[in-house]
């Protein structure tokens, strides 16, 4: 039986002006808020009166109180940045819930850009972006929109303009071409890059345009297809091999045999989308299965409430979750009623042949 409780959330000497950038035009914040946690909040003065159920009054308690501070700190808060704090907030929930894990530093876990800081938000970002920058080898598994890809750009950036890495190498596997490959306008390299234009992306938005080309002119940014990774040795460099459910497991064991001295890998995808030929196996979930044992390997699993794109998406990985769930258990229990039929039926041929062979 869940508790409803009010809280008081006071902001005493509250400027007007950072009092409209916490309620948004219209209130948008406030009702932002409401819909997404459940709860009702009544806004007086330098008070906000909070009600609801205990868990969630104390996640709305909190989100004000960090709302409260990026008024102070911007001159406007958008609906977008509303719903990043919504889902940060889920840490502290992580943290009540999950006593046993280890949580140590991960309030001091950020990446440093050309184009500013970037902080990881939830508690699954901050163990990512930690096991990167202290592991050799480490995985990052989930659903669209959780920042895999982005947080693992980002700490490539940060290590190569501190000098601990001499270059860059973004990797993804061509599968979703195939032979259309050869119909694409242009050389190998203008062809396949439309599959890696979501990395191209990131880089661009940390370290500017400019700066991406100087550094893939000189080679010390290198964006290929997974293919051209065979017979390589890469030292000094970090290594990021995107949409890795793709590869197969010959691919993978040939990528994470490639790692040479003062080098790290990260591994991103998704092992939901597959998008491999039908029967053939993926090499990312082959790999989690036998690299499990080792533990200086790590892997970060990723879920629909780590989601930081529109809330739409995390709605969407929850549907789709959803029913991958259901049909699972539709055909367990289709396989179970489908094991018992054929069972009862050798059990009448057994009593059929037991009865012909008394009667004759």
């Amino acid at each position: 039986m869940t508790t409803s409780i009010r809280r008081t959330v006071a902001f005493p000497g509250i400027s007007i002006e950072h009092l409209k950038i916490m309620l948004g035009a219209y209130n948008s914040h406030l009702k932002q808020i409401e819909q997404r946690l459940d709860v009702n909040i009544i806004h007086r003065g330098d008070s906000f009166y909070v009600d609801g159920d205990l868990d969630t009054v104390a996640r709305a308690e909190s989100l004000l109180n960090k709302l409260y501070e990026e008024s102070e700190s911007s001159k406007q808060v958008t609906a977008d940045q509303i719903h990043l704090l919504i889902q940060a907030s889920q840490t502290d929930v992580d943290l009540s819930e999950d006593p046993n894990q280890e949580h140590t530093g991960l309030d001091d876990v950020w990446l440093q850009t050309r184009k500013g800081r970037i902080t990881p938000r939830g508690l699954n970002q901050k163990r990512y972006v930690q096991r990167i920058l202290q592991s050799d080898i480490s995985f990052g598994i989930g659903p669209a929109g959780t920042g895999k890809t982005y947080l693992a750009v980002a700490a490539a950036t940060d290590m190569l303009e501190r000098n601990e890495i001499q270059r860059i190498l973004l990797v993804r596997p061509a599968v979703e071409a195939g032979e259309k490959l050869g119909f694409l306008p242009g050389d190998l390299t203008q062809k396949i890059d439309p599959y890696l234009r979501p990395l191209y992306d990131a880089l661009y938005e940390m370290l500017g345009f400019e700066k991406v080309a100087k550094l893939i002119e000189r080679q010390v940014i290198e964006v290929a297809p997974l293919a051209y990774m065979r017979g390589r040795t890469l030292n000094h460099s970090f290594v990021i091999l995107d949409e890795a459910q793709n590869t197969t497991p010959e691919q993978m064991k040939m990528f994470l045999t490639r790692l040479g001295f003062g080098s790290r890998a990260v591994i991103t995808g998704d092992i939901t989308q597959v998008d491999l030929p039908r029967g053939q196996q993926s090499g990312l979930a082959h790999a989690l299965r036998v690299l499990e044992p080792v533990k200086e390997i790590h892997i970060t699993r990723f879920h629909s409430r780590d989601v930081v794109r529109h809330q739409l998406v995390q709605k969407i990985v929850e549907a789709y979750e959803g029913w991958d769930s259901e049909q699972q258990r539709i055909g367990s229990e289709e396989r179970a009623a489908r094991k018992a039929r054929q069972e009862a039926l050798i059990r009448e041929n057994d009593v059929a042949a037991d009865h012909q062979h008394q009667t004759t």
